[in-house]
């Protein structure tokens, strides 16, 4: 059986349309230009300079068309030229600062994921140098340090000196008492 297609619908929902031609070409807009323009944008209307500007044409132009001569006033006192614009210019305002709060949302995302991975990379690194002093650790156990292998010479060599110093008072009580054996044959004895 064969598929029947309706006219500009594609085959498969996974498959994208083909394109259509247009009289007038699209324009090309560089998402990152755009991107970085809606973020000064919405930057300088969180400032209170864009405010207190903001301020100052609202009540000039409220002032102006409220008590100006009346043959030069473009806007009478329900002031809705002023209101339009207002409204004309929120409805730009609102979807240029929520472009630059997504673009805002993805670096911070994006930086998320990077504290992550290095967060990561740090445990892994600690949980390593732990397994190693442990292992060293086990191994020093067995092994003699270097304050050990002092110790016991220090001890090693007290020892020789007493027993060099018994052996010099044997000779010298020897000498004195002018017996013919040596010391050897005493300490024999």
């Amino acid at each position: 059986m064969a598929e029947r297609q309706t006219r500009g619908a594609p085959a498969r929902l996974d498959q994208p349309r083909e394109t259509r031609r247009t009289l007038l070409p699209r324009p090309s807009v560089n998402q990152e230009t755009f991107g970085v323009w809606s973020e000064r944008f919405a930057r300088f209307m969180g400032t209170p300079r864009f405010l207190i500007y903001m301020t100052l044409f609202v009540v000039l132009w409220i002032g102006w068309n409220a008590f100006g001569p009346a043959d030069l006033r473009w806007d009478p006192y329900a002031f809705i030229f002023l209101t339009l614009m207002l409204s004309l210019q929120a409805s730009y305002a609102a979807p240029l600062i929520l472009l630059a709060q997504n673009r805002q949302a993805d670096r911070d995302r994006v930086a998320l994921e990077q504290d992550r991975a290095r967060d990561e990379r740090n445990l892994a690194d600690t949980e390593f140098l732990t397994r190693e002093v442990a292992a060293l650790r086990l191994a020093m156990r067995d092994t003699a340090t270097r304050d050990f292998v002092r110790s016991e010479l220090r001890s090693l060599l007290e020892e020789l000196d007493e027993r060099g110093f018994e052996a010099r008072r044997r000779e010298a009580d020897d000498s004195r008492s002018g017996s013919p054996h040596s010391s050897r044959d005493q300490s024999a004895t």
